[in-house]
């Protein structure tokens, strides 16, 4: 079966500090050996809103 979410992103998230639904910005968090994990913060109040986790990263050794 087809993988059609897989590289799913969020464009915007609900923000417990401004009771609404916001623009996120996503960062590169960390770097670990199965892929990578990024971070999702409120654009407005740069509230932290939940991770993404991506794994086996083409291009990634091993």
């Amino acid at each position: 079966m087809q993988k059609q979410f897989d590289q799913l992103r969020a464009s915007e998230l609900f923000c417990p500090r401004c009771r609404t639904s916001r623009p996120v910005r996503e960062t590169l968090l960390l770097v670990v050996p199965g892929g990578e994990i990024h971070s999702y913060r409120c654009n407005i109040c740069g509230e932290h809103l939940g991770t993404r986790e991506v794994k086996g990263r083409p291009g990634n050794i091993g």
